[in-house]
């Protein structure tokens, strides 16, 4: 199992991203609270991992902290809930954001998240309440293709690639996206305003 990377960074494609470690290149999957964390391409990079094995295919994610890496796996066990839902969490909330939504049983903030519906948000506050606990105080304790290169499409792709329908891209671009922004930014701000 590949439990941690340390590499140079090679490229990041929102959610894709690609570390060389001696020459190797890894591509991963992270969510895009792990994306605003990188540095510059070129620069050395440290990041936790989490590999995935199912009958015809293998992936690798990344993320910047052990709390972001636990909420990744945690989630997933709540039923119907998979590892694109489990990065669209990640990206749309701070781990503690996140457990704040669960212990409040905040229903309609999280279907908010694409890909959860108001059962699935009904399991994850009864499933995980317990469990987000632990998270924000190991948190505290913790301390593919071409890709357009403007930010406004950049930003677009990005979040159709974690479940944004096309007309709710262009309108959450539209209101999050200001001069000079960069697409991290125009994402950030996006899923901001989402959650809200």
């Amino acid at each position: 199992m590949i439990g941690r990377l340390r590499g140079t960074l090679v490229s990041k494609q929102p959610p894709w991203l690609l570390l060389d470690v001696g020459g190797v290149g890894y591509e991963l999957e992270a969510p895009m609270s792990t994306l605003y964390e990188l540095p510059e391409i070129g620069a050395e990079v440290t990041l936790l991992t989490h590999y995935a094995v199912k009958e015809d295919s293998a992936a690798l994610y990344g993320f910047a902290t052990p709390a972001e890496r636990q909420l990744f796996r945690d989630v997933q066990k709540v039923s119907g809930i998979g590892a694109r839902i489990a990065l669209a969490i990640l990206s749309g909330a701070s781990v503690d954001e996140f457990a704040r939504l669960v212990q409040a049983g905040d229903i309609s903030a999280l279907t908010r998240i694409p890909g959860i519906g108001k059962k699935t948000a009904e399991r994850i506050v009864v499933e995980l309440r317990d469990r987000v606990d632990s998270l924000t105080v190991s948190m505290v304790q913790a301390g593919r293709g071409a890709v357009p290169t403007d930010p406004v499409s950049e930003a677009g792709v990005a979040l159709q690639a974690l479940g944004y329908k096309p007309a709710e891209v262009a309108r959450m671009v539209k209101l999050a996206a200001a001069d000079g922004d960069s697409a991290e930014a125009i994402i950030r701000k996006a899923l901001q305003s989402a959650l809200k």
